[in-house]
């Protein structure tokens, strides 16, 4: 099946958001008022995770961010060009620290966190000289649905997809918004003008319907096909993924069996992987299988990027991972 997507050819895929550091209690409890062993700092933020996996499968990419001038900064900056992202539209911010998150699991494995996003230079940047070079040589846009809370990354988004569009380019949207997430009404009509915008789309859950403002799968597919949608590549966990085009039978490919030590950063890894290998030319089967194996190694790693793999390591993980049994 031809890709929905924009040759790799064309420029890079960039992604817009925030950029952290991720630093891990390392016993289970309920949150942090007592002190706790941590480790990290781990390079995080879901956008910056994508873009890592992007560039390390061997697709062209590129972050649009900020960071401050401090370890927690070059940490973030250092990971992603050592693995092949073009980082010339991460800002250094010389006032604010770079956002940071707290994370500890409970023994239900849910997780409690401490952020420091808005007030931090993650939340701080726009659209800039260097933004504007990298965005018009860009040739797929691909939006985290929760950067849209962020004004400063909203307006980066809707001004990089005019750019990417005009020039034959493509976008991916991961709705990354629950139901239950109350939004403000302009948050909800950037999010509806971007699904109708979006060539493909990487719901999990319930973020399918979410992203058509209808229940029920089949309903939610049919109204995004409507919509314009051209794939639909749906995350399913230990059920392995689906991807679903207009006319077409439904593609599904099993997941892997891993032992999960990490489950930050799986849903992004999946994401880069997928985006890369539909841009490089794979068919639906072949680019799933990559994005599966990418979120389950990920899993693997203590660290939300830290198990983001390059497509040798990823070929040696599929020959040696079975599959998760139906």
């Amino acid at each position: 099946m031809t890709s929905a997507l924009a040759p790799d050819s064309l420029g890079p895929t960039i992604c817009v958001g925030e950029i952290l550091v991720e630093i891990m209690a390392t016993s289970i409890g309920d949150g942090f008022r007592e002190p706790v062993e941590l480790v990290g700092p781990y390079p995080s933020g879901a956008p910056a995770i994508f873009i890592d996996q992007c560039a390390r499968i061997g697709g062209s990419a590129a972050m649009i961010g900020a960071v401050g001038n401090d370890d927690f900064g070059r940490l973030n900056i250092e990971r992603l060009e050592r693995d092949g992202a073009d980082v010339s539209g991460i800002a250094v911010d010389p006032d604010y620290p770079t956002g940071s998150a707290f994370v500890r699991y409970r023994a239900d494995g849910s997780r409690d966190f401490v952020y420091n996003i808005a007030k931090s230079a993650a939340a701080r940047f726009g659209w800039t000289e260097h933004v504007a070079a990298l965005v018009h040589r860009a040739g797929h846009l691909h939006v985290m649905g929760s950067a849209l809370s962020m004004p400063g990354a909203a307006e980066v988004i809707e001004a990089a997809a005019l750019v990417v569009r005009s020039r034959g380019g493509t976008i991916s949207l991961d709705p990354n918004l629950r139901k239950e997430l109350v939004l403000d009404a302009d948050t909800e009509r950037r999010f509806a003008n971007l699904v109708d915008i979006s060539d493909l789309l990487l719901p999990s859950g319930d973020e399918l319907e979410r992203a058509a403002g209808v229940d029920g799968v089949e309903a939610a597919l049919a109204r995004l096909f409507e919509r314009g949608v051209k794939e639909v590549a749906l995350k399913q966990g230990r059920d392995g993924a689906t991807v679903f085009t207009p006319g077409a039978p439904p593609v599904h490919v099993t997941a892997f069996a891993v032992e999960e030590v990490d489950p930050t950063g799986a849903g992004d890894c999946f994401g880069g992987a997928y985006v890369a290998c539909r841009r490089l030319g794979m068919p639906v089967a072949e680019a799933l299988t990559y994005a599966n194996a990418a979120g389950a190694r990920n899993v693997t790693r203590r660290g939300p990027m830290e198990g983001a793999g390059t497509r040798a390591e990823l070929d040696a993980f599929i020959a040696s991972t079975p599959r998760v049994m139906p």
